[in-house]
């Protein structure tokens, strides 16, 4: 019996994904276990893989759709089969005709009415008919062909086809010559356009919806505090010269630390609200955001107050790169209890950030400037940061912000404390 293939929640905040890439296709054996697409969720690009063995008998949706999870995106059975709707599997570039004998329908079956048409890979014109005899008006290409011709502004019918049966795969689109090229939904302003309308990204539309449940709802309140960062950066500095390239620390990773050490000394802040009460963490996970192309995504340094700074500066840089790259298992960027944002990079003195819910706070971190400072009775030019902390208060009180806030200061401008 043919299995469907369904849209799986392949992160715990799923609601639906985009269906990036096809790695299979129609008439390909398939293994239990194989990867048969790419699926963009609200935080990364994951792995579909087949949950039966057999033939990928019908790609229910194009590459490119965006599905509700659980929403069917193919069958996998044995050639010939037939599948739920009355069709039969087997290799067919375009959808499979019904029993009746009469063509399908260009646009592919069960894909959910909220995807837009645009989504579609569009049959390309000229009326040509298939290489081998095929369907009338209906050129053999793979759907990865298809899609790149569309990006190349190519008529399919003017590639010579070296896959199977004439088909057009990958190579042959590489190879062609491009025609003029097909503007992509964030481009810029063309002469004449009065505006430009670009498609959420799935990771665009979590934020969105992150941030509506986190600014209006919450009663936030922020502090502000100005830190000494001389020694920090002498203890730096020291580090690096002693260790060579294992003790590549970055401010940030110093940052983390404090926060870390601090939150042990201060559990009331890592804490999450839960409607009908306060969880009150004894374990510290520390989310830190970092800047992907379609937005941001907050990787967690688990058990952050138990690891040396050279383990959080190892860890913090991998997690970041995957984090760029959108590798990132599930696990590894949901269950932060407290988090940090940094955009002193961007030469940004001060800035406020917006709570991640549940958590009840988050630090936002400016750049390290050198300023006039008075130290013991004379004027001097020190190394300055500012933090700005972001809180619930529903969970911390002023007096509870201020006192933590004061104990990462004291951290920070005495990083002794930090290998105590």
């Amino acid at each position: 019996m043919a299995t469907k293939i369904l849209m799986e929640a392949l992160s715990p905040t799923m609601e639906e994904g985009r269906l990036v890439e096809w790695k299979k296709q129609e008439g390909d054996a398939v293994a239990a276990g194989d990867v048969l697409a790419e699926v963009e969720t609200d935080k990364a690009v994951m792995e579909l893989v087949a949950r039966a063995g057999g033939t990928l008998l019908k790609q229910l949706v194009p590459a490119g759709a965006t599905v509700p999870v659980a929403s069917a995106v193919g069958w996998i059975g044995q050639p010939g089969e037939a599948i739920e709707d009355g069709r039969t599997g087997g290799r067919a570039d375009g959808p499979s005709a019904p029993a009746g004998g009469a063509p399908a329908a260009s646009a592919p079956a069960a894909v959910p009415a909220a995807v837009p048409a645009a989504t579609a890979s569009p049959a390309p014109g000229g009326g040509a008919e298939g290489r081998s005899g095929g369907e009338p008006g209906r050129i053999k290409a793979s759907p990865l062909a298809r899609k790149l011709a569309a990006e190349k502004g190519l008529d399919l019918g003017t590639v010579a086809g070296t896959g199977p049966e004439g088909r057009v795969v990958k190579r042959d689109i590489e190879s062609a010559q491009a025609g003029p090229p097909v503007r992509p939904s964030a481009r810029p302003p063309v002469s004449g356009e009065a505006f430009t309308d670009t498609p959420l990204t799935q990771i665009r539309k979590t934020i969105a919806k992150r941030l509506a449940q986190s600014i209006g709802p919450i009663p936030t309140f922020y502090l502000t505090t100005e830190v000494d960062m001389e020694r920090a950066a002498e203890a730096r500095q020291a580090l690096q010269a002693s260790l060579g390239d294992e003790g590549k620390v970055s401010f940030n990773d110093i940052v983390l630390k404090a926060i870390a050490t601090a939150l042990r000394q201060h559990p009331a802040c890592n804490a999450w609200w839960q409607d009908d009460r306060i969880r009150t963490w004894h374990e510290v996970h520390i989310g830190m955001a970092v800047a992907v192309p379609d937005g941001l995504i907050t990787p967690v340094v688990r058990h952050a107050d138990q690891k040396s700074l050279r383990e959080i500066s190892a860890e913090a840089r991998d997690l970041a790169k995957r984090a760029r790259e959108r590798k990132l298992a599930p696990e590894e960027y949901t269950g932060s209890t407290f988090s940090v944002s940094n955009l002193g990079m961007f030469d940004i003195d001060e800035f406020t950030a917006i709570i991640n819910p549940p958590e009840a706070g988050i630090i936002a971190i400016g750049r390290i400037a050198e300023a006039p400072a008075v130290v013991d009775g004379q004027l001097t030019v020190r190394r300055r940061m500012r933090l700005t902390m972001s809180c619930d208060h529903r969970v911390i009180d002023g007096a509870t912000g201020a006192q933590f806030l004061k104990t990462v200061k004291l951290m920070l401008e005495n990083p002794l404390a930090l290998v105590v």
